[in-house]
């Protein structure tokens, strides 16, 4: 899938910014920025249709990253940039991982760079009950989900079901890193009559915070239900399946709920460096916490080492603040080689 390839180090190259030069210098610009983007044809030839794209594109996978790096930061496989390419061959939850968080920041990204006007096509929600103008005039504006998810369908190529058993895995946990995102869209109102009262209110859509998107396709990565395929008898095409709720019979088999992330193949240890990690050795960990998994039981150094911040801190009149730099001794544990 070539969506795989927006999650990839290639698309982190940083493009030239944009002077203050004519719309048409700025029509290359952001042709030439689409072109650095490593994408299909098809979707090559959207970003250039779409004034703005490309930076929302490059917003998009720094969030993924981020956010997954966050996420994975006490954990074996940490995210790294390192080995994705062959990570996202196979079908292993940290592949499912990777499309979900993807495909959520992506959603996030475009949904918040039309309510920001950072696009050309798209706008603040145009959700039929809400008041757009007078929501523009109060200077709010709703983050534009709708249109978010109707053009990253496109920009996907979703309406082709994939035949094999990965392709309809990658689609299933691409949707349900755009679900995360819809799910966490709340109605957030202002009052704008005389002394605060709610005479004149205007509502508009809001997003949740990325972190919370993270969060939550987290906890659906630790539940991660392994599939295979099945043919259903009654319309005739093969389906994704997995083992029966509540049941340990192999026999019993069941679909996969929405929300659920899905893989096909158990994940490697990442304990040592392979093509789809760095391996362990070296990384920080916490001694209460994770060290024993971390190492995967080859143990850990300890180190002391010096650390410097700041310490009695007073505001000074009117808008400074002196601080003073103390030194604290601080106890590090890495794993073993």
């Amino acid at each position: 899938s070539t969506f795989s390839s927006l999650t990839g180090k290639e698309a982190l190259t940083h493009f030239p910014a944009p002077g203050p030069s004519t719309n048409s210098a700025q029509g290359k610009v952001h042709v030439k920025q689409c072109d650095l983007l490593k994408l299909s044809r098809k979707q090559k030839r959207l970003c250039r249709r779409e004034p703005g794209l490309a930076d929302t594109l490059r917003d998009a996978i720094r969030l993924g990253i981020m956010e997954c790096q966050y996420q994975f930061r006490s954990e074996r496989w940490n995210c790294s940039l390192e080995g994705r390419t062959s990570l996202l061959k196979r079908g292993f939850k940290e592949t499912a991982f990777l499309y979900a968080v993807s495909s959520a920041a992506l959603t996030h990204s475009l949904a918040r760079a039309c309510s920001a006007g950072r696009m050309e096509r798209c706008t603040c929600d145009d959700s039929p009950d809400l008041e757009n103008r007078k929501a523009w005039q109060w200077g709010v504006c709703g983050d534009n989900l709708k249109y978010s998810t109707k053009f990253l369908k496109k920009f996907l190529g979703q309406k082709r079901i994939g035949k094999d058993l990965r392709a309809k895995v990658d689609i299933h946990n691409t949707n349900v890193g755009i679900k995360a995102v819809k799910n966490g869209l709340k109605t957030t109102c202002k009052c704008h009559g005389v002394s605060g009262s709610c005479a004149v209110r205007t509502c508009w859509k809001q997003l949740s915070p990325f972190h919370e998107i993270g969060r939550l396709l987290k906890l659906r990565y630790d539940d991660a239900v392994k599939v295979f395929s099945t043919t259903n008898d009654a319309v005739g095409h093969s389906e994704l399946a997995g083992p029966q709720r509540h049941s340990h019979s192999p026999r019993h088999s069941a679909s996969p709920r929405s929300t659920d992330l899905v893989y096909v193949e158990d994940s490697p240890s990442f304990c040592r460096p392979s093509k789809y990690s760095l391996g362990t050795a070296g990384r920080i960990c916490s001694r209460e916490g994770n060290c024993d998994s971390m190492c995967c039981g080859r143990g850990y150094n300890t180190q002391s080492r010096l650390v410097t911040f700041s310490c009695h801190c007073q505001v000074q009149w009117c808008c400074y603040v002196e601080c003073q730099q103390c030194m604290q001794e601080e106890v590090v544990y890495s794993c073993k080689q």
